[in-house]
């Protein structure tokens, strides 16, 4: 099985508190397995504050939903053993 690689990293974003903001990934594969997302080095999951999808089999997105104060800091995309922050 080919090693799944990021094609397109995470990008830095400054939101105001209160607001959506939605980070993308592009990895190299589709139905790519052993994917991680973390803000400030706790992983997330799926739920009414985190969406997490695939868009096209190959673009991985995060939407953290009406962010606070608290959410400030790194958020990372893992696959395999490839990670891209902002």
């Amino acid at each position: 099985e080919p090693e799944v690689t990021i094609v397109s990293g995470l990008k830095d974003m400054v939101v105001f508190e209160g607001d959506d903001v939605t980070f993308r990934c592009q990895v190299s594969h589709e139905n790519a397995r052993d994917v991680e997302w973390k803000l400030q080095d706790v992983a997330l999951q799926n739920n009414e504050m985190n969406e997490i999808s695939v868009e096209k089999g190959k673009v991985h997105t995060l939407t953290l939903r009406k962010v606070t104060e608290q959410d400030i800091g790194t958020v990372a995309f893992r696959v395999g053993a490839h990670t891209s922050t902002a």
